[in-house]
């Protein structure tokens, strides 16, 4: 009766070891799984907000989820103040800045894993009937060769105009852009951005 006893111990320790490393393998497999879904996302919506408001930033956040698209804030190293966004005022940061297309004001961080992204859409305010200088900075940060990059902008009343063929230009010329962009104002909902995404496939 003793020996028996043991062996059905012993059996029901193995049993017990192999439930624990299955459930181990399955908790394994289903982090892979989660990693795998989260490094699966070929689309980045990256924007640069400077208002108060964040309108653009709103704007972005919309169209990330109507996209299921990763969202990456371009974060200026200086901030900037309601009087360096002073357009009125010929010395103001913004002022000088637009008067110079040569002008790269400092992004604070990067965009680590840019190689996995096949689709970006980049959005931003219209400042003097283009993009803030900082757009650029961001964009000569990567090699974008073969990308499709869409611009998208907030704006007070001005359209695109030649904000998207200006990036292209100056500073990613090998990126597949769909142009010219379209301005997003009032923070158009999910059902709204996803019929524009489709018209650009």
């Amino acid at each position: 009766m003793k020996k028996i006893s043991v062996l059905f111990a012993v059996a029901f320790a193995l049993m017990l070891g192999a439930c624990q490393n299955t459930n181990q393998n399955t908790a394994a497999s289903g982090d892979e799984n989660a990693a795998a879904d989260s490094a699966a996302k070929t689309t980045l919506v990256a924007y640069f907000s400077a208002s108060p408001e964040h309108i653009t930033a709103q704007v972005a956040k919309t169209l990330a989820e109507a996209a299921d698209a990763d969202l990456f804030e371009i974060v200026p190293e200086q901030i900037y103040t309601v009087e360096d966004l002073d357009w009125k005022n010929e010395q103001s940061r913004s002022t000088i800045e637009m008067k110079d297309s040569t002008a790269r004001p400092a992004v604070a961080s990067k965009v680590e894993n840019m190689g996995q992204y096949t689709t970006i859409y980049v959005g931003f305010p219209i400042w003097w009937y283009t993009a803030p200088r900082i757009v650029n900075t961001f964009l000569e940060q990567y090699d974008l060769t073969g990308k499709t990059i869409i611009p998208f902008a907030t704006s007070g009343g001005s359209d695109m105009g030649k904000s998207g063929e200006d990036l292209k230009k100056a500073s990613a010329p090998n990126a597949n852009w769909i142009l010219p962009g379209k301005v997003l104002n009032g923070n158009p909902p999910v059902d709204s951005l996803k019929v524009w995404i489709e018209t650009l496939k």
